[in-house]
């Protein structure tokens, strides 16, 4: 009599996390889609410390994805890439743009720490560790968004104003970057 075939778990990640996470991906991978598209319009219209901002912000969000990308497959779950579309190309303002960014790290805040709370719930340690990381990360992001969008009412738009603020955004990205090491 043939014994039955004893085959080891392949995988240690959940499959509903791995459900959440590759959503977290597609949310990535948008923020770095919609970053990058506000930093082009940033550089033609002659923001250009604020287009530096953008574009390393998009930067980020990448690797942001990529981070989970990489640990979803080590988990033993498959990452999907997201397909990117409808990211808007065009903006009415400066300050619309930093309004946007910030309601939109408010949304990627909510998600992670649905993730987080998932995890938790589900006894998954790995991944609740593993996105403490991005606990830390959005608390950063959301205070950097506030940070830009607060020089749009301390300085005013007007006259010099929207130059100012685009000098004060690249010293806000100097200083963010200073104090991460990067």
């Amino acid at each position: 009599m043939k014994q039955k075939e004893i085959v080891t778990l392949q995988r240690s990640l959940l499959h509903d996390t791995e459900a959440l996470l590759n959503k977290q991906i597609e949310m990535e991978g948008k923020s770095s889609a919609y970053y990058l598209s506000m930093a082009s319009w940033c550089h033609m219209m002659g923001y250009e410390n604020a287009a530096k901002y953008l574009y390393t912000h998009a930067d980020e969000e990448r690797m942001h994805m990529m981070k989970i990308f990489q640990y979803v497959n080590e988990a033993g779950g498959h990452a999907i890439q997201p397909e990117i579309t409808g990211i808007r190309n065009h903006f009415n303002s400066l300050r619309e743009i930093f309004e946007l960014i910030l309601e939109h790290e408010i949304k990627v805040t909510k998600s992670i720490n649905s993730i987080v709370d998932h995890a938790f719930s589900a006894k998954d340690f790995a991944t609740f560790s593993f996105m403490q990381w991005y606990v830390t990360e959005q608390r950063e992001e959301e205070t950097m968004s506030r940070r830009a969008l607060e020089l749009f009412d301390i300085i005013g738009e007007e006259g010099i104003g929207l130059w100012t603020i685009d000098q004060e955004l690249g010293k806000l990205h100097a200083a963010a970057h200073a104090a991460d090491g990067a």
